[in-house]
C-alpha cells in the first residue's frame, strides 16, 4: 500500500515537472525539446491512467509468450 502511494506521488511530481520544461523549451522556441519532453509527460500520464505498463520489458515479454 505504502508503495502504491509513493509510486503515485512520484509520478504525479513527475508530471508536474515535465509540464513546467515543456512550458520551459516553447518558450525558448527549443522545437525538438518540447516534442520529446511532450511525448515523456503523455507516457507518464498513460502510466498514471494504467494504460500503459511502467516497463516496456515487461510488456515485450508478454506479448512475445
Amino acid at each position: 500500500m505504502a508503495f502504491n502511494k509513493r509510486r503515485t506521488e512520484t509520478l504525479d511530481y513527475m508530471q508536474s515537472m515535465l509540464g513546467q520544461m515543456r512550458t520551459m523549451a516553447e518558450a525558448e522556441r527549443c522545437d525538438m525539446l518540447t516534442y520529446l519532453i511532450e511525448m515523456a509527460y503523455v507516457e507518464v500520464s498513460d502510466i498514471i491512467r494504467g494504460e500503459r505498463p511502467a516497463r516496456v520489458r515487461d510488456q515485450v515479454r508478454n506479448s512475445a509468450a
